[in-house]
């Protein structure tokens, strides 16, 4: 039998504060600024599951309150915001409109001045459907703008499957992996990012994107992908990659129905029992298209702002955005209210 922690029952600012200074609460991924009350124990077992509510300190969950390590010298007591700079003819939301490197590189340079903590700089598109393109192809699409980018001292993330891209693009002044496979698409990515020994998300896709979306499957959902990302964690740490160096995310629209992807964001708190910063990129996707009505991607920046304002509320801590002003314009209300002792009003 394998037992899983959710936090839940949630208090925010001053409130979540005296609950965990009471004894009463614990502090979500280590926040000050947000506490759970109880927690749901999941116990699956040949198929199995069952779930039970209990209240906080009934059951030890160290790793849901567990302070999470600075990321790239970037403190996570508040959400971070990733900006996505797709350096692509044929991402699903932008393809072709920063398919050369000084539009990409304009662009990186406008997101930070929108609020971005972080550039995420990619040059393969992992769109359902799509087909993978060369090393080299991808090199040459993404090295000036990393290099670029780190020259002027923002904070890169390398959004890349492959180990020779994450080694080029650390040496061009990324300080950041970004992995769709978990370090699994190539058998030298793991011993690759051990070496470079820098921070590294940790993606769930079930499937290759060609076809991860023909008939996505699940026992249970979140139970299904916690496990896996679980998994890839103690794999790379026996690899050598400190536990402080990984970053999970759950994996949205990645060989998931839109129901799959509703389901992992209600139990998005589970995932926070993994003991590492949770990161999120809802945006611009088609279950927020399948919500609002929206067809046109470019367009679903409303819905990828709720989406992005909910996760930020239930723990995550980076946030993998397109429109970076619109979610933080969005972020800075909703956690004002939240805790208004750090608005600074």
């Amino acid at each position: 039998m394998k037992r899983y922690f959710r936090a839940l029952s949630l208090l925010f600012g001053p409130d979540a504060r005296r609950a965990i200074a009471e004894g009463q609460g614990g502090a979500l991924g280590g926040s000050r600024s947000i506490a759970f009350t109880e927690i749901e124990i999941v116990e699956r077992q040949q198929g199995h599951v069952a779930r039970r509510v209990v209240p906080y300190a009934a059951e030890p969950v160290a790793r849901i309150e567990t302070p999470r390590a600075p990321l790239c010298g970037l403190l996570l007591d508040r959400p971070r915001i990733m900006g996505i700079v797709n350096v692509t003819p044929d991402s699903f939301s932008d393809g072709g409109l920063l398919a050369d490197a000084e539009a990409a590189i304009a662009h990186g340079v406008r997101l930070a001045g929108d609020g971005a903590d972080l550039l995420d700089v990619g040059g393969e598109s992992t769109r359902p459907g799509s087909d993978p393109v060369s090393l080299e192809e991808e090199w040459s699409r993404i090295g000036p703008v990393v290099a670029s980018l780190a020259k002027s001292g923002y904070v890169v993330s390398v959004d890349t499957r492959k180990p020779e891209i994450m080694r080029r693009a650390v040496d061009a002044g990324a300080r950041l992996i970004n992995d769709i496979s978990a370090l699994t698409f190539d058998p030298l990515s793991l011993p690759t990012a051990a070496a470079l020994n820098l921070p590294v998300i940790l993606m769930h896709a079930q499937g290759d994107p060609k076809t991860m979306q023909v008939n996505p499957t699940y026992e249970d959902v979140a139970l299904d992908v916690f496990d896996a990302l679980e998994a890839r964690l103690d794999g790379c740490e026996k690899a050598g990659i400190a536990r402080e160096n990984l970053l999970i995310d759950p994996g949205i629209g990645f060989g998931k129905t839109m129901r799959h992807n509703l389901d992992l964001l209600h139990q998005l708190m589970l995932f926070q029992g993994a003991g590492v910063p949770v990161v999120i990129g809802l945006s611009r996707k088609s279950t927020v298209g399948a919500l609002t009505g929206e067809m046109e991607a470019s367009q679903r920046v409303m819905g990828s702002v709720g989406g992005a304002v909910y996760a930020a509320l239930t723990g995550a801590q980076i946030l993998r955005v397109h429109d970076v002003e619109a979610t933080r314009q969005a972020l800075e209300v909703a956690l004002a209210i939240a805790d208004p002792e750090t608005s600074g009003l």
